[in-house]
């Protein structure tokens, strides 16, 4: 984790092995500058084994990420998103979560 830009992590998260939380990047015009923006991870998401959550990206509740993806953009409720970049190929089921 690079966790410059803050991390946080809601209740009933999974996050399988090898994922990458990446708070900072740099300037493309200034290297020498640092940027850094929040990553937060919403009660019940399931992040998938080798996945890169990259600056400034919220992980919705109950949403699952695929393993290897690369989320770019904000990941919705109950979403499942794969691939690099990370785009959402279906929606799960709100009513199959009793805690939601």
């Amino acid at each position: 984790m690079m966790s410059a830009g803050g991390i946080t992590i809601d209740d009933d998260v999974m996050i399988a092995a090898n994922v990458q939380l990446i708070t900072n990047n740099h300037d493309m015009y200034d290297r020498n500058l640092l940027l850094c923006k929040p990553i937060h991870i919403k009660r019940g998401a399931w992040i998938g084994a080798g996945a890169s959550i990259m600056p400034g990206v919220t992980v919705g509740r109950y949403a699952a990420v695929g393993a290897g993806s690369i989320v770019t953009h904000d990941v919705p409720d109950h979403a499942i998103v794969v691939g690099s970049p990370a785009k959402v190929i279906r929606y799960l089921e709100k009513e199959k979560f009793p805690n939601d």
